[in-house]
């Protein structure tokens, strides 16, 4: 996605005026999965850091998604190390902001909070939280959270009113020492986001955007840069500086064995995605609204396995990069090398790390 040169940033309702840069050209960056959980993350950070990956992230599953990246940030000194995705609405914008501020310190200014509204089902009945509006409530959290971070490193008054979260109290003996984020400034926020109304807030309100998974190049090209640029003029912002990241699925393997099991997995995945109602308009794109009809009526029927039958090959290589290990960093980087400023893997199955050193070379080389 080209960048414009502009450095006309301007100063948001919270404090939000990210210095401008132009990153167009740079090298896109390579990131990974932090593996495994609190026991497991020094090692596998250090083992990404020497492979040379750019970014180790944390997702919110079975492990808390924070705390991996205390042990991660212990244990190397370079890579970035990030939430994709801590789920925003379990938490608050202050608990938020202690917690980004915090491994920002400890990591040195290499923490980036990745956040994402979830669905309302997992908000409301396994987080026990309030759901509603998910756009405009994210906008306004994180604006909270600069506000928050606007009181500690500016000195600025902790006033901060909205429809959903009030912040208005703030003594010294709750202020963290500015010192700690010397040198570095607060952590970059990005937000996941799939619909329109989420990514204007992503372009608004964030350095970067997490795109899903269950995306494509067109979709991208036709809905999801658009909206990041409509945020970024409510704003009064440029392209300069924020960051598109990209979990893109890639289907390849070593032997045809390899292939096959891996295209299937990756169509099971497909498949679960296109059987929300929150994503059909990925899938609208393509002219293929219809499928998320019978894919969402066979996953409550529980037929897992022949909602991956529905997905044929036009659809799997719309939506990943299929071919052998030496052919995927070349086509990644056609796809999406002008759109997306750093990717990883989504690759749902079990795969060879040495399947990975061989594509993250030969990105490198493009």
């Amino acid at each position: 996605m080209p960048r414009s040169n502009s450095s006309s940033a301007t100063k948001s309702d919270a404090g939000y005026a990210p210095e401008a840069h132009d990153g167009y050209g740079q090298c896109m960056k390579i990131d990974a999965t932090l593996m495994g959980g609190l026991a497991e993350a020094a090692a596998s950070a250090r083992e990404l850091e020497q492979a040379g990956y750019d970014g180790a992230w944390t997702a919110e599953t079975a492990h808390d998604p924070f705390l991996p990246l205390v042990q991660a940030a212990a244990d190397t000194s370079n890579i970035e190390l990030g939430t994709s995705i801590a789920v925003a609405f379990a938490r608050n914008p202050m608990l938020l902001a202690n917690l980004g501020w915090d491994l920002q310190a400890f990591s040195k200014g290499r923490f980036i909070l990745g956040l994402g509204s979830q669905i309302k089902p997992h908000i409301t009945k396994r987080f026990s939280m309030d759901w509603s509006h998910p756009a405009p409530r994210m906008r306004e959290m994180i604006l909270a959270i600069r506000a928050i971070w606007d009181c500690w490193l500016n000195d600025a008054k902790l006033e901060f009113r909205g429809d959903f979260y009030t912040h208005t109290l703030m003594t010294p003996f709750f202020t963290p020492d500015k010192a700690d984020l010397s040198g570095f400034g607060v952590p970059k926020i990005y937000i996941a986001a799939v619909g329109s109304l989420m990514t204007e807030v992503a372009g608004e309100t964030c350095d970067g955007m997490i795109v899903h998974g269950f995306t494509t190049e067109k979709y991208m090209r036709e809905v999801t840069i658009p909206a990041i640029e409509r945020g970024r003029a409510k704003a009064g912002l440029t392209l300069d500086g924020f960051e598109i990241s990209g979990p893109l699925f890639v289907v390849t393997g070593n032997t045809e064995e390899e292939m096959a099991k891996a295209a299937q997995a990756t169509k099971q995945q497909i498949a679960f995605y296109g059987s929300t109602p929150a994503y059909r308009g990925v899938l609208d794109v393509h002219g293929w609204g219809d499928m998320q009809d019978e894919l969402n009526h066979l996953s409550k029927s529980g037929e897992w396995v022949k909602m991956g039958e529905v997905i044929d090959d036009e659809v799997l290589n719309t939506f990943a990069v299929v071919g052998e290990p030496e052919q995927i960093g070349g086509e990644l980087k056609r796809r999406y090398g002008d759109i997306v400023d750093r990717l990883s893997f989504y690759a749902p199955y079990k795969s060879d790390p040495g399947r990975w050193a061989k594509v993250l070379d030969d990105l490198r080389a493009a």
